[in-house]
């Protein structure tokens, strides 16, 4: 398999082997780097957990999860090479002296190590100092960190912190794995390489714009996790607030990532504040009951397994954000997400004014606005709703 120019040996560690977002998301995504040739042939990937695994078990374990969530059949070929990669280390984060075993492992190759953080963000300070003094943080190490970044300022001020003390910025990775998206990647080509859109892409010709993921899953077995976060932080405040602010932001000067980081702190700087005082007008909140998803019975939030009955953490969220910017002066936003909805979709709508005139009132008392459709998941694609004047001899008009 043809390996890439850019691809460098180097040790993957990831902490939270065995968590959903490691079985879900890091795993299937090494597989596809692996069939793609994107991976070095001395790289390994290293799991790192309280599981007292060895390298078999472990195996088995990766095994298992790409047998679930890979889109395709596993390859025989392909898993034994990326199986091969494999190693296990048994570490408890807040026992530092456990770190010695990773740097035992990592010595055997003494190639640079990436320590991607695949876990509660309450233990980012607790591996950060483990790493440390292990003597793990050198250059030219790194270390990638899921979102969420804390629960609130003071604690995201709180972790940024812990992490500044062991490893300098230039190493450090805060990553939103919603970003890597084919389809959210393509929204700065769409918005500043089309001339249709460039043009016509402020409050005098936009109405509103709706941005949905709806989820046909419950929590999945997570209600540790999600508990503690519920809807608003496990999404709004991480993937839906990335999407409007590329939605939302003015072209930058060029693509370089500190361009277009300025241009979405702009935006973010920009929205009106949500306080006691409107909370209730600007935002909904709910939790899912027992019912059925594609003819099959679900359980409701507070019957799933491990669940505090008086919980109040919120499955369903619907904000109304409002930019207070000259581009988006009157132009609403309107952010839902949510868990056991009816299908599984996540979108961008951008609905247009309505012409001034209304020239084809026989046809339409209302016209209908033109509205782009971005879809984002299950099934990528952008779509232009035009009005058009039906075949035929009378002057009819339809979508």
């Amino acid at each position: 398999m043809a390996v890439t120019s850019t691809a460098q040996a180097c040790d993957l560690v990831i902490f939270g082997a065995k968590g959903d977002l490691a079985r879900r998301k890091l795993l299937p995504s090494l597989y596809q780097l692996e069939k793609a040739g994107y991976i070095h042939p001395e790289t390994r990937i290293i799991g790192v957990g309280r599981a007292d695994w060895d390298k078999k078990a472990y195996t088995k374990v990766v095994e298992e999860a790409l047998n679930t969530f890979l889109p395709e059949k596993l390859d025989p070929e392909l898993w034994k090479t990326l199986s091969e990669r494999l190693a296990f280390c048994n570490l408890d984060v807040n026992q530092k002296e456990d770190f010695a075993k990773l740097k035992a492992i990592l010595n055997q190759e003494h190639q640079p190590a990436i320590h991607y953080f695949a876990m509660p963000p309450s233990t980012f300070g607790a591996v950060c100092h483990g790493l440390g003094l292990a003597g793990l943080n050198k250059e030219p190490n790194r270390v990638v960190m899921e979102k969420p970044l804390g629960t609130d300022l003071e604690s995201s001020k709180a972790i940024n912190d812990e992490v500044a003390k062991y490893f300098n910025e230039r190493q450090v990775y805060r990553i939103d794995h919603y970003l890597g998206k084919e389809t959210v990647l393509n929204l700065l080509a769409l918005r500043f390489a089309n001339s249709l859109f460039v043009n016509n892409w402020d409050h005098r010709t936009i109405d509103h714009v709706q941005i949905t993921v709806a989820e046909e899953v419950g929590i999945e077995g997570r209600w540790g996790y999600f508990d503690q976060a519920g809807q608003m932080r496990d999404m709004i405040q991480n993937h839906l607030l990335q999407i409007l602010t590329m939605i939302a932001m003015s072209p930058p000067a060029d693509l370089t990532t500190d361009r277009i980081r300025d241009e979405k702190v702009k935006v973010l700087r920009s929205l009106r504040r949500i306080d006691h005082t409107n909370v209730r007008e600007k935002t909904v909140r709910g939790q899912y009951t027992a019912g059925f998803v594609q003819g099959h019975k679900v359980p409701g939030y507070l019957e799933e397994e491990g669940a505090n009955q008086s919980s109040r953490t919120e499955t369903f969220v619907s904000i109304r954000v409002d930019i207070d910017d000259w581009r988006w002066a009157g132009v609403p936003f309107y952010l839902r997400t949510g868990k056991r909805l009816p299908t599984k979709c996540s979108e961008v709508v951008v609905y247009f004014k309505k012409p001034a005139l209304n020239l084809f009132s026989e046809s339409y008392q209302q016209l209908p606005q033109n509205k782009l459709t971005i879809r984002l998941q299950p099934d990528e694609g952008i779509d232009i709703e035009v009005l058009n004047k039906a075949p035929g001899l009378e002057h009819k008009h339809r979508l």
